[in-house]
C-alpha cells in the first residue's frame, strides 16, 4: 500500500523559495556566508540555505558574531553554531569588541558587519546572506519617517547591495561601499517574521530569543511592540506590507533619479585643487530637489560623507541666496563660492577663508 507523504509546511516552502531565488543568481562553486544569530529569522534562513545551496553547487558557511554584550553570549553563539552543524553546514564563531560610538545598536551593527566582511574576504565568499524580514523593513521605514531623514531613509533596506562597513550612501541608503565585489543579500525581505518562526517550529529548530528584542529602551523595539500594533488596530491590517511596498517604490524612483543625477554631474562638475567644483549657473537652473541631490551626491561620492538636510540647504544658499558668505564646514570637506563656481575641498586644503569671492 502506497504511503502518504505529508506535504511541505507552507512556511518552510516560503522561506526556501525566497532563499532559492537569491542563491540562483550566484555562480556554481561559489561560497556563501549566512549571518546566524540563532534567532528565528537567521535560523530559518540557515536551514533554507542548507537545503537549497547543495542543489546549486554552493558552499555555505554560517558566521555567528559574539558581541559579548550579554552574560552567556559565548554559550548562545556556540549553540547557534551547533545548530548550523546539525544542519550540515560549516560554522564559524567570531568574538568581537563593540565600541560605544554612535550608540550600542550602531556599534554592534558596525562590529557585526566588520566581522562578516573579514570572514568573507578570508574564505573568498561571493555573498553574505542576512535574515532581515518584511517586519524589519517596515520598522526601518517608520524609524526613518520619525527622523525626518528624507526619501533615502524611507527606502529602507535593499534586497541586494554591496557589503561594506563605511557610511551609508546618501543616494542609495545601502550599507557601505562596494568592498571586494561581495554582495549583501536579504532573501527574506518579503517574508513575515511570523513565517520564519513557523518555519523553525515545522523543522523542529529551537531559536534563541534575544532579550534586547524586548527591551523598550531601544526605539526599534518600541516601534515593533507599540507603534505598529496601534497602526494595525486603528488603520486596519496590512500596515507592514504597505510600508514595505512604499520602500520598494521609493527605491525604484531613487534609482531612476540617481541615473539622472549622474548624467547631470558629468556635465557640470570639474576637478579643482583638493576637490571638485560645480557651475553655480547650472545648479541654479535645476529644480530644488535635483539641486539638493546633486550637492549630497557630490559630497557622498567625493568625500564619502552624508549631509543632513540642514547642511544641504546651507550649501544651496551659496547658489540661490549668495550675499558674500564665507565657506561652510561640512563632514570631511568645506563648500565655498568662488566666482561662478561652487567648490568642495577637503578639510584643511582650501587655504585662507579670504580666498572666497
Amino acid at each position: 500500500m502506497e504511503q502518504h507523504r505529508p506535504g511541505l509546511d507552507p512556511a518552510v516552502a516560503e522561506v526556501r523559495l525566497a532563499v532559492r531565488r537569491a542563491l540562483s543568481a550566484l555562480p556554481a562553486d561559489s561560497t556563501v556566508l549566512v549571518g546566524l544569530s540563532g534567532g528565528a529569522d537567521s535560523l530559518a534562513l540557515a536551514a533554507a540555505a542548507a537545503f537549497e545551496a547543495p542543489k546549486l553547487g554552493l558552499r555555505v558557511i554560517t558566521v555567528t558574531v559574539d558581541h559579548g554584550l550579554q552574560d552567556g553570549s559565548s554559550e548562545v553563539a556556540a549553540s547557534a553554531a551547533a545548530a548550523a552543524s546539525a544542519l550540515g553546514l560549516e560554522a564559524v564563531v567570531v568574538p568581537v569588541a563593540v565600541g560605544v560610538e554612535g550608540g550600542p545598536e550602531a556599534a554592534a551593527r558596525d562590529a557585526r558587519y566588520s566581522a562578516l566582511l573579514e570572514v568573507a574576504r578570508r574564505v573568498g565568499a561571493r555573498a553574505v546572506l542576512v535574515g532581515h524580514t518584511l517586519d524589519d523593513q517596515a520598522e526601518t521605514v517608520l524609524l526613518g519617517l520619525a527622523r525626518g531623514a528624507g526619501a533615502s531613509s524611507l527606502q529602507g533596506m535593499a534586497v541586494a547591495g554591496p557589503l561594506g562597513v563605511e557610511a551609508p550612501s546618501a543616494a542609495s541608503g545601502d550599507t557601505g561601499a562596494d568592498v571586494d565585489g561581495i554582495a549583501l543579500l536579504r532573501p527574506l525581505l518579503g517574508v513575515r517574521r511570523a513565517t520564519t518562526r513557523s518555519a523553525c517550529a515545522a523543522e523542529a529548530l529551537e531559536p534563541w530569543d534575544d532579550p534586547h528584542n524586548a527591551d523598550a529602551r531601544y526605539a526599534r523595539v518600541r516601534v515593533r511592540e507599540k507603534v505598529l500594533p496601534v497602526l494595525e488596530a486603528e488603520l486596519g491590517p496590512g500596515i507592514a506590507e504597505a510600508l514595505a511596498r512604499t520602500a520598494a517604490q521609493l527605491r525604484e524612483d531613487a534609482e531612476a533619479f540617481d541615473d539622472m543625477i549622474d548624467e547631470t554631474i558629468e556635465d557640470i562638475v570639474e576637478h579643482a585643487e583638493a576637490g571638485i567644483s560645480v557651475s553655480v549657473a547650472a545648479l541654479a537652473a535645476n529644480p530644488a530637489a535635483l539641486r539638493h541631490r546633486i550637492i549630497r551626491q557630490i559630497v557622498a561620492s567625493e568625500f564619502h560623507q552624508s549631509l543632513t538636510r540642514a547642511q544641504t540647504l546651507e550649501v544651496a544658499r551659496l547658489v540661490t541666496d549668495w550675499s558674500g558668505q564665507g565657506p561652510i564646514d561640512l563632514p570631511g570637506c568645506r563648500a565655498r563660492r568662488v566666482g561662478g563656481r561652487l567648490e568642495f575641498v577637503a578639510q584643511g586644503a582650501d587655504g585662507p577663508e579670504g580666498a572666497s569671492a
